[in-house]
């Protein structure tokens, strides 16, 4: 009798290990696949003859939404809304040149001016291959991406700026030291910028017009400053504080690009922003029908206290582009 009912025990448990591993097999797969699909991927690529780092999330048949940052942060600045965007689009986040872990060469052996950091780009689109993507623009990203755009209007979907200008009236007093160095680059007035990249300047740029400060995560202006700080770094930002000369000149151009085919675009505006005003991202509505204007209270570093509603309204917005 004892050994029948321990026989019997034997086949109970065996019978339920069988069972427990048919059905836990597949979640288990599922939940595997889901976590690599969603993971961000840190990689590097050649472009223009640079090494280029960027980030890559979400799954790759999915539609793409490059984001380009500005200054003078880098893809470390997306690392809270790329979670957000890659459970449902593939997702690429490049550091431009001269910023975060892409290849940062002397200011005599590259030359730093915005078509060149669009050249870049647009090698670097070639060399991942994309051929039709949403772009995400900010800041210094602004007239880099609007570039692309302008070159290749067959392949964007969609334009998402948030505090990245293309209208003069976008302009704040702020930059009224650097249109000085503009008219007349003298070195003089080129020192008179090296403020521009001292840990008071970077720490303004992230706090000014934020209403809750202990939402500023410290990693934010501390990275940026440690790559402002590598020899040479200023010289290299200087040299792009210059050449957004070009991009000013540009803007009746960036503009007859939205007249002519009327993107879909989604400002997302931080209404506090000390350097572009919230006059550029209405702006948007005068050149194009299609073009949507949202304000968050906030400030320049819009995605730091304002994440997840950004992150929602980019996600309805994107749900309505053209694949």
């Amino acid at each position: 009798m004892k050994i029948k009912q321990l026989m019997t025990g034997v086949m109970i448990i065996a019978g339920v290990s069988l069972l427990l591993g048919k059905t836990s097999a597949q979640p288990l797969t599922s939940k595997t696949q889901t976590m690599e699909t969603n993971s961000v991927h840190y990689q590097n690529i050649k472009a223009n003859g640079l090494n280029i780092f960027y980030r890559e999330a979400g799954p790759k048949d999915a539609p793409t939404v490059l984001l380009l940052h500005g200054y003078p942060t880098s893809s470390h600045m997306f690392r809270n809304l790329i979670p957000i965007l890659s459970k449902q689009y593939h997702v690429i986040a490049p550091d431009l040149p001269g910023f975060g872990y892409s290849d940062a060469p002397a200011h005599d052996q590259f030359a730093y001016t915005f078509d060149n950091l669009a050249n870049t780009m647009e090698a670097f689109i070639d060399e991942l291959g994309l051929k039709r993507f949403a772009i995400y623009i900010f800041d210094y990203g602004a007239p880099t991406g609007l570039r692309l755009a302008v070159a290749n209007p067959e392949k964007i979907t969609g334009i998402i700026s948030q505090n990245g200008n293309a209208y003069e009236e976008g302009l704040s007093t702020g930059w009224n030291p650097i249109q000085k160095y503009w008219q007349n680059p003298t070195q003089e007035n080129r020192d008179a910028l090296r403020g521009f990249v001292e840990n008071t300047v970077t720490r303004f740029q992230y706090f000014e017009g934020v209403s809750d400060p202990s939402l500023i995560a410290p990693e934010t202006y501390t990275l940026d400053q440690h790559f402002l700080d590598r020899p040479g770094n200023a010289e290299i930002q200087l040299d792009l504080m210059y050449d957004y000369r070009t991009n000013v000149a540009l803007y009746p151009k960036f503009q007859a690009y939205f007249r002519q085919y009327q993107p879909k675009l989604l400002a997302v505006w931080g209404n506090k922003d000390p350097y572009f005003l919230p006059a550029g991202a209405e702006a948007y509505k005068r050149d194009n029908k299609n073009a949507i204007v949202k304000f968050y209270n906030t400030g320049h570093f819009a995605l730091e206290t304002n994440v997840k509603e950004i992150g929602q309204d980019i996600l309805t917005f994107l749900a309505g582009l053209p694949k």
